[in-house]
């Protein structure tokens, strides 16, 4: 038998009960992590400002240029007969 196929201990996604467990107790953290955000991006730390900009305002859309040795391909027509 394969030792990596089938269930696993442990793998998978948390159960809904740990992740609202989790909230909880992060939550009384709410004000720190906060205060920690609002000091990092006053001292013009990018990280801070640009983990910010994402949660505000949503993450750019990733744009990707595909090139071959900064040539750009060529890909061809493909033309449907009537």
């Amino acid at each position: 038998m394969s030792e990596h196929g089938g269930k696993r201990v442990g793998a998978g996604r948390p159960t809904k009960a740990k992740e609202e467990e989790l909230i909880l107790k992060l939550s009384a953290l709410d004000e720190d992590a906060f205060k920690c955000l609002e000091s990092g991006i006053k001292e013009g730390n990018y990280q801070f400002w640009n983990k910010f900009m994402e949660f505000r305002y949503g993450k750019p859309k990733e744009r990707v240029d595909v090139t071959s040795n900064e040539e750009t391909l060529n890909i061809p027509i493909i033309h449907w007969k009537k």
